[in-house]
């Protein structure tokens, strides 16, 4: 694992955060995964309460398009940091990007499969010779091999079709698509439109378990502004440990920051990221801790489909988390 607790301890991370609103503040360009949602909340919290301006840090919080977009553009350095889904991650660094992650949001993989009941379709094994349909930057493509060797497939009996994010629905109920993909936390939308012929399964129940969604950060931001990265991190692990404990708030200032978003709806996205927050490791050794044997599991996963072989322990580092602050209990 990445160390640079030697030249960033707690001293060095106290004193970014007491004296940054003295300096200039640093720009940050901040990429999402994805358009925000409730799974945002947090950032825009923190934002709202000038937590991230008291550290010294100009943050602007950009949308995205997806983890493997997020992934790019951080691992190239046109954004310092983003959100990003890890196995896109570890494509960009297996094709020579130097990002390292440094905050887990999403201990458990968010990725699932979706399908009607009605179609025949029982689980992970009837997707053979079946069209899936996602956008084709879709992290969930990254995963598929995975996933479809642990169900006993091959990864190349599948159709993949290309639709936008918004139009998978669609394509589901017009049987334009057999199957789609989607993140845990819009599982709601999906119980919601399809009712009872809602066939679905999560990656994980057939052991693709990797770490989510995650903080990177480009590897020579990282070594020449250590401290507004440990600045970032600290900010934000406090505004996901207080939205944990009282969302409402938080979902508040991400209404507010984006027009065109609910407070009912997206506080039903938060309660389903919560979810994905919580695990051993989260509630008993730190909040965005990434566990080493976890991490090593989570890369070995997808080791055998990337363009090249790379050593995971130098791109994660848990030396920026603070362990006091830990996922509240439910």
């Amino acid at each position: 694992m990445v160390r640079f607790g030697r030249l960033l301890g707690t001293t060095a991370v106290t004193l970014a955060l007491s004296v940054g609103g003295a300096q200039a503040a640093e720009k940050v360009d901040f990429i999402l995964n994805w358009i925000a949602g409730g799974d945002h909340a947090p950032y825009y919290y923190a934002q709202k309460m000038g937590w991230y301006e008291e550290a010294g840090i100009d943050l602007n919080i950009e949308q995205g398009k997806g983890s493997s977009m997020s992934a790019q553009r951080v691992g190239v350095g046109k954004n310092e940091i983003g959100l990003a889904d890890l196995p896109p991650v570890f494509v960009t660094i297996a094709k020579g990007a130097e990002t390292v992650a440094v905050y887990n949001v999403y201990a458990n993989s968010p990725y699932g499969f979706y399908w009607l009941k009605s179609s025949g379709i029982g689980g992970g094994k009837d997707f053979a010779g079946k069209k899936i349909g996602n956008p084709p930057w879709d992290a969930a493509r990254q995963m598929w091999p995975a996933f479809a060797e642990n169900v006993g497939i091959d990864p190349k009996s599948v159709t993949w079709v290309n639709i936008q994010p918004n139009a998978k629905l669609a394509a589901l109920k017009s049987g334009a698509i057999d199957v789609t993909t989607s993140f845990y936390n819009v599982h709601y939308i999906y119980e919601r439109e399809l009712g009872d012929d809602m066939g679905y399964v999560a990656g994980k129940t057939h052991g693709v378990n990797p770490y989510g969604n995650s903080i990177i950060v480009n590897g020579d931001y990282l070594r020449d502004h250590k401290d507004v990265v440990a600045a970032f991190v600290k900010v934000t692990q406090r505004a996901f440990h207080d939205c944990a404990v009282n969302h409402q708030p938080c979902i508040e200032a991400l209404v507010e920051a984006n027009t065109g978003l609910t407070v009912e709806t997206e506080t039903d996205n938060w309660f389903l990221v919560e979810e994905l927050m919580r695990d051993e490791t989260s509630t008993t050794v730190g909040l965005g801790y990434m566990d080493p044997k976890r991490m090593e599991h989570s890369y070995k996963l997808f080791e055998p489909f990337l363009e090249k072989p790379f050593d995971i322990d130098k791109h994660f580092t848990n030396d920026l988390v603070d362990t006091s602050v830990k996922m509240p209990a439910k």
